[in-house]
């Protein structure tokens, strides 16, 4: 009875805040995020390797092996903008179940999974790209491509797009909107300046961007089964010391890519209506709503209900995709005591 009371309530607050809060999510798991919202996991500590810290991950580089640890941070605009609980969980554990259902499409990185925020990767050399795979007209950073297409751009990465699509249209075909990994944000350039200007030769693109569409048709099809859509999603991928091409960063998740809930997808587009989400896009529109995220020195705080909210659509979305329920890990433990023995243990298994 206590429960259902704060689920109503963690509804009732999301709702009062602007979100439409999504249906499926065990009682358990309203639970657990709301006892979460105040130890989300934002710093690590393995005390191993080099340590280099990314937006959402940490990198811990042992020579010829990478420790990746993900936290629960939540970054957009290239900006820190949350702590969402769980997430880092998800994504650790989502990303590992899509590269063991996807090594038939091309070889990945992944060599470890001993705890439930780290995994153990194979180092590789890895190509200044980002491989943005898209199937619809939609999204609301710098890089998105409804951004450029609303302001008149009709070529985009090396596509073409015809006059009179409206956002969130499905497109004729999926395409690749390569940019390239700066540090502080990320630039659009098409297949052409990446081999013009050194970044992969023409037979690494070819390779490559071809495994990048396989992997999101692949993932469409299973998503499809899943009542989703995958909308659009980032890959990177690396070459070992054998020459081969792998996949070496998250795959399908909730962070790195956009999913939608499929059946009601036409009648809200067709109504002018934002599709169901299952992923961070509420979270972007609210700071786009409520500051300029690119350019404010200072950002204002996410209310507790989006992050409650965002954290459950992370859960569900990984329930429904591996059709395994989520654990959250043991909270008794200190993380980094956790991840520290967790990935010694691995490491000296391997």
């Amino acid at each position: 009875m206590q429960r259902a009371g704060r689920r109503a309530a963690v509804r009732a607050a999301a709702a009062a805040a602007g979100i439409e809060p999504i249906g499926g999510v065990r009682p358990e798991i309203d639970a657990a995020v709301q006892d979460a919202l105040s130890h989300c996991l934002t710093e690590t500590d393995l005390g191993m390797g080099k340590k280099y810290r990314g937006k959402v991950r940490d990198t811990y580089d042992l020579g010829d092996k990478l420790v990746l640890v993900t936290t629960d941070r939540q970054s957009a605009f290239d900006r820190l903008l949350a702590a969402i609980p769980f997430k880092g969980q998800v994504l650790n554990q989502t990303s590992a179940w899509w590269m063991q259902q996807t090594q038939h499409i091309v070889g990945n990185a992944l060599l470890a999974v001993p705890d439930p925020n780290a995994c153990i990767m194979r180092k590789c050399r890895v190509f200044p790209v980002e491989f943005v795979c898209r199937g619809f007209m939609t999204g609301s950073t710098d890089t998105s491509l409804w951004t450029h297409y609303k302001t008149g751009a009709r070529e985009y990465c090396g596509n073409s797009f015809p006059d009179g699509m409206r956002k969130n249209d499905r497109l004729a075909q999926n395409v690749i909107t390569p940019t390239t990994k700066a540090e502080d944000h990320d630039v659009p350039i098409s297949p052409a300046d990446i081999v013009a200007q050194g970044l992969m030769t023409q037979s690494e693109w070819d390779s490559v961007s071809r495994a990048a569409l396989q992997l999101f048709a692949f993932g469409q099809e299973q998503a499809a089964q899943r009542g989703l859509l995958l909308v659009d999603t980032k890959y990177e991928f690396g070459v070992d010391d054998a020459g081969n091409i792998l996949l070496i960063d998250e795959i399908h998740t909730p962070d790195s890519s956009r999913y939608w809930i499929a059946d009601t997808y036409e009648q809200r587009h067709a109504e002018g209506q934002e599709p169901q989400n299952i992923d961070k896009e509420f979270l972007r529109l609210w700071f786009r709503a409520n500051c300029d995220p690119y350019n404010d020195p200072v950002l204002p705080e996410a209310p507790a209900e989006l992050r409650s909210e965002l954290s459950r659509r992370y859960v569900l979305l990984y329930e429904r995709i591996t059709g395994q329920q989520f654990q959250p890990a043991a909270a008794g433990q200190e993380p980094a005591e956790r991840m520290r023995a967790n990935v010694a243990a691995a490491l000296q298994a391997l």
